[in-house]
């Protein structure tokens, strides 16, 4: 599945948090400019366009990607809840949208249902994030075009901090999230995997994955700043 475009460059809060919980593959842009320019070959499998602090700019991007030779779809317009008169008379730029504030989940569901409405699918198959990369369908890995022969459960645990880049967790909350809360194995759990990821990743890119000093463990440095 191709990326998710994502205007603007820092979306709200809401929207990151969805699209980190679906694990969307995303692509933010500030300009009507980076979506040609970033464009897959394949092209954009959907949108989310942001109006809350930018509506004047969100509709005209709306609007252009309307007026393409291939009509864009799927197109999901955020917008704050006091803004929501100005939707009328402009229904036709875009396929669904969502007010915020709002529950993240609330965003995902409304994201996946559009996608499964549109026919588009409702997961990608990879993760990117920097150098890594994460094929979700064959459980592959590699950073920097380098494979990774990653055992299930480091996959697993580097597939979950991947997918939530800049958040940090505890070792409690990987070993429920990752191992599930029927395992009765301690935190040294956690430390251990890690280490073996680091050393997989190497030398370089074992940064990746930094400790939290008395916290626990982050992923990079968040969705949008690579």
């Amino acid at each position: 599945m191709e990326p998710l475009l994502v205007f603007p460059v820092r979306p709200p809060g809401a929207v990151d948090q969805a699209l980190s919980l679906a694990s969307y593959s995303c692509k933010a842009v500030g300009s009507m400019a980076e979506v040609e320019q970033h464009e897959p070959e394949d092209g954009w499998s959907g949108g989310v366009v942001c109006a809350d602090e930018q509506p004047d700019a969100a509709f005209a991007l709306c609007r252009a990607l309307r007026k393409r030779d291939v009509p864009f779809t799927p197109l999901l317009l955020v917008l704050h809840v006091d803004q929501l008169a100005a939707l009328e008379l402009r229904e036709d730029l875009f396929d669904d949208f969502c007010a915020i504030p709002c529950d993240p989940r609330e965003l995902e569901t409304r994201l996946s249902h559009l996608f499964w409405r549109t026919g588009r699918g409702l997961r990608p198959e990879l993760v990117e994030y920097g150098p890594l990369l994460l094929n979700l369908e064959t459980y592959q890995a590699s950073v920097g075009g380098r494979p990774l022969s990653l055992t299930f459960m480091e996959y697993e645990l580097l597939k979950f901090l991947a997918t939530h880049p800049g958040k940090v967790f505890t070792r409690e909350t990987l070993l429920s999230r990752v191992w599930g809360y029927e395992y009765y194995g301690g935190a040294r759990t956690v430390d251990v995997h890690i280490r073996r990821l680091r050393a997989k990743l190497g030398e370089e890119h074992a940064n990746l994955i930094s400790t939290v000093r008395s916290v626990g463990y982050r992923f990079g440095q968040g969705r949008w700043g690579l």
